[in-house]
């Protein structure tokens, strides 16, 4: 058993020597586990079996194909409605719908490709690979491997100074204005067009390298991914709505869905009350309806939870909760009620600094990881 909380890895760990050959996921890989021999000790994670009885254990640590296959099946059912939705009655509102819908949804094909990540999507391995990454992962020009490499070290360093997701929220609390211009630049399409750009050009190499190597280098890299979206801009076009692949698959994957990523990482690390407390490092937020269609797809909200015990499927984080609360130690969860809670706290009702402006911005993907641009 693993400290994962699962016999067998889903997602091997490869050797460093098959780096150059393999590409930057496997090198990610190789990093992260020389970074956690040579140096830095580990922040201090509790057990499992200090927080949770065996039977509770038990409970939690079962999971489901069927299950699995289902929340993969919702995510693309509730795709197909809101896109047939603004093809059936096309006009303004609808389109604004779909769109936030979509977004919503290919959120939460992210949130599910890192249940897989962590092996709990499915119970069996090998659907837990295909499911993530062919119907999670690649359609969003993302990688479960790659995603698993640096999330891990997230874990093991959570709020930390060598945390890799630091750089998202460690800055908090901001200015109002600058939430408002960053939710202005997710809205326009012009930080997810930023971060599309640098994967794109990441995938490609230097200019240096001769033409065969960086076609090489690009297909290792989003070769799967392409391939995946050229079947759905296929699809639409079989359908006769080819616009739909534009309009309604990359305008939300550029717009909405990063409006919604943005938001969850606030709620989930900004402004917390301890880097140091396992029940104080990371947020849970208690949402509703419309909150959990547009923001918290798959109960991503429980993420306090999901961090005393990382290896819980999605669908048991409420039934983790509940446990918690009956074990004594429901008190102790750092817990906010909806977004717009959130959003105050992490904000100042003040005017912008000097240098609020000439701030470096994060750059990078949900599924590589993000540095300073």
């Amino acid at each position: 058993m693993n400290g994962y909380g699962r016999s067998r890895r889903v997602f091997p760990r490869p050797q460093p020597k098959k780096c150059e050959k393999r590409g930057l996921a496997h090198a990610m890989a190789a990093n992260y586990t020389e970074n956690l021999r040579i140096q830095r000790p580990m922040r201090k994670i509790l057990p499992a079996t200090e927080l949770l009885s065996a039977p509770q254990l038990a409970t939690l640590r079962r999971r489901s194909d069927l299950v699995g296959v289902a929340l993969v099946a919702h995510a693309w059912l509730v795709i197909g409605a809101s896109a047939a939705l603004a093809v059936m009655w096309p006009n303004p509102l609808s389109l604004v719908v779909a769109i936030a819908l979509i977004g919503g949804r290919q959120l939460g094909l992210l949130i599910l490709m890192h249940d897989a990540a962590h092996g709990a999507l499915c119970r069996t391995p090998r659907l837990n690979r295909l499911l993530s990454q062919l119907f999670c992962a690649w359609p969003m020009w993302a990688d479960t491997h790659v995603y698993r490499a640096y999330h891990l070290q997230h874990h093991t360093r959570t709020q930390q100074p060598d945390d890799p997701d630091i750089i998202l929220t460690g800055h908090y609390p901001i200015t109002r204005a600058s939430l408002k211009r960053k939710l202005l630049r997710d809205l326009t399409g012009r930080t997810g067009y930023a971060q599309r750009k640098a994967q794109f050009m990441q995938a490609l190499g230097p200019r240096e390298w001769p033409w065969s190597r960086r076609r090489a280098h690009f297909w290792r890299q989003l070769g799967p991914q392409c391939l995946v979206n050229l079947g759905l801009l296929s699809l639409a076009l079989v359908l006769d709505h080819g616009w739909t692949y534009v309009m309604l698959w990359l305008l939300p994957l550029l717009t909405w869905q990063q409006v919604a990523l943005r938001i969850r990482n606030i709620a989930e690390h900004a402004c917390v009350r301890a880097a140091d407390d396992a029940f104080g490092n990371a947020r849970t937020t208690l949402v509703n309806l419309v909150e959990r269609a547009l923001f918290a797809p798959y109960w991503v909200n429980y993420h306090l939870e999901h961090h005393l015990v990382m290896w819980t499927p999605c669908y048991r984080l409420p039934r983790l909760r509940r446990y918690l609360f009956a074990n004594g130690l429901g008190e102790r969860i750092e817990t906010e009620r909806g977004y717009l809670a959130v959003l105050r706290k992490v904000t100042l009702d003040q005017a912008d600094d000097a240098d609020a402006r000439k701030r470096k911005r994060a750059s990078g993907t949900f599924a590589r990881g993000f540095e300073a641009a």
